[in-house]
């Protein structure tokens, strides 16, 4: 484990590469065998899960329902809604026949070109094309009104350069689709799901966002408004973390969702869709995570605590007699706990195995501290030490955890805050970027001046920021008028 550590690229070094050997040395993900995909292993698959559960919870309570649509869309519907098709044609992967034949000498096999489909379909890359064919079968009266499912699913976008969990072809996400009556109940659904986002990101996460609305060039393909959340990584670049879309009527227009009023006349219904993915683990990992391994916070972690014996023979059977209601009363607290007593790794193996890891307690008994009734105690986020009488030690690691939990947001909000500057002199500006941060820049809402800074500084508008107090200003590129600042950054 030594070796796996010292293997492992140092963050002041090269921060990319670091959070590359990071995902593998701490066993989240491999890269597969098909270019662009990786394989999520357990143990990212079960960060993965906890989130996945917390959230579904969150989606239920405001309303919505689980559902299940095709994988494979037609390609004619995404020709029904220009900007969208427009938006995720270059990314799309096409499946052109349906059956494959042996080859003549036998060396394998070949696509039958007798079995070309009719019709080209296309592997998801979103799904509001194939959910708002099938709403307009679900839609006849205001009383259906309003429809909110979601769905968990894999979607396919044919990336060019990837990275594990930022950007693959594949990946994991789950999609929130709904359809209203109005156009305010619309607005207000897709600003209410941005919010439990970033409740998540923070509460969960205890990664700090920036909450606001994409500029129109940002803007999901299709939308009317985009909402953000952004956080803001160790390097001081941004990531777009989730997502919601106010979609007007676009979509109901182009499959000819209508339903009848109160006064039975036909309206088209207004639309909302709202989406995160496996790239909150990236977000997890490259906000707190150290040159030790990762640090994970306490509610999204698959071990909780590690509980590490080291003695043999009876010394061990003693101790493990000990800690066994210590672990039943941790469990029964809620809290996941792994016993460690396997004897084919060294104590110093398993201390650096779990750091990597980022368990966030640690817990060590060895035969002296049965002795003196004591136990050792290390929380991952900063790696103090001390011994803890056994007794009271469940009610202590339950602070403990809340307390590491609290930290780490502290710890990263701080790193955020620090690195917000406002900004009005366009050449202060590109020099500064270069080395990280939210800069609050004025800009004159032309699609001309952001193409020029992206251009420029590889930086792009992330959100204009709710919470932020605007004023009148002058456009640091243009010198033109600008009625609000934007937070402008280099990003994933």
């Amino acid at each position: 484990m030594a070796k796996e550590l010292k293997e492992m690229t140092k963050r002041a070094d090269n921060y990319s590469q670091w959070y590359n050997d990071l995902v593998v040395k701490a066993d989240l993900a491999e890269q597969s065998a098909v270019r662009g995909c990786m394989v999520i292993k357990p143990y990212g698959y079960a960060i993965w899960e906890k989130m996945q559960h917390q959230l579904d919870q969150m989606f239920k309570e405001t309303g919505a329902q689980n559902a299940y649509f095709p994988l494979l869309i037609p390609k004619s519907f995404l020709s029904r809604e220009a900007e969208h098709v427009e938006g995720f044609a270059k990314e799309c992967a096409v499946v052109t026949h349906y059956r494959l034949r042996a080859k003549e000498d036998k060396s394998g096999v070949e696509v039958d070109p007798a079995a070309k489909l009719e019709e080209e379909l296309i592997v998801r890359p979103t799904s509001e094309t194939i959910i708002w064919n099938t709403y307009k079968n679900w839609i006849h009266s205001w009383r259906d009104l309003p429809l909110m499912c979601n769905q968990w699913c894999n979607v396919m976008r044919w990336e060019m350069r990837t990275r594990p969990f930022l950007r693959t072809s594949e990946f994991l996400w789950q999609e929130g689709h709904t359809a209203h009556a109005t156009r305010e109940e619309a607005e207000e659904e897709a600003k209410k799901m941005l919010k439990v986002y970033a409740k998540f990101a923070e509460e969960w996460m205890a990664v700090p966002v920036v909450q606001g609305v994409k500029s129109e060039t940002e803007r999901f393909a299709g939308a009317l408004d985009t909402y953000t959340i952004e956080a803001m990584m160790q390097d001081g670049k941004a990531l777009q973390s989730g997502t919601s879309h106010f979609l007007g009527q676009n979509f109901a227009k182009a499959f000819e969702v209508t339903y009848l009023n109160k006064e039975n006349k036909p309206e088209y219904v207004w639309a909302t869709s709202w989406g995160v993915s496996t790239r909150l683990i990236g977000a997890l990992i490259m906000t707190h995570s150290d040159d030790n391994g990762l640090v994970l916070p306490p509610r999204l972690a698959p071990i909780q605590v590690v509980i590490v014996p080291i003695s043999k023979g009876d010394d061990l059977k003693h101790i493990t007699e000990r800690l066994t209601p210590v672990i039943d009363e941790l469990r029964k607290a809620d809290i996941s706990v792994k016993y460690d007593d396997s004897d084919n790794k060294r104590p110093g193996f398993k201390f650096a195995d779990y750091e990597l890891k980022g368990v966030p307690v640690r817990l060590v008994m060895g035969a002296r501290d049965l002795e003196n009734g004591t136990i050792e105690v290390m929380r991952r986020d900063t790696l103090e030490k001390e011994t803890r009488p056994i007794e009271g030690i469940v009610e202590y690691v339950e602070q403990l955890l809340e307390d590491i939990q609290k930290n780490i947001f502290e710890k990263a909000k701080a790193y955020r805050d620090a690195r917000i500057y406002e900004c009005d002199n366009y050449e202060e500006f590109k020099e500064r970027v270069k080395d990280g941060g939210f800069f609050l820049c004025h800009w004159d809402g032309t699609a001309e001046t952001e193409a020029r800074i992206k251009e420029e500084t590889q930086a792009t508008i992330r959100c204009v920021p709710f919470g932020v107090e605007q004023t009148p200003g002058v456009d640091m590129v243009t010198g033109k008028p600008s009625k609000a600042r934007v937070i402008i950054a280099r990003s994933y």
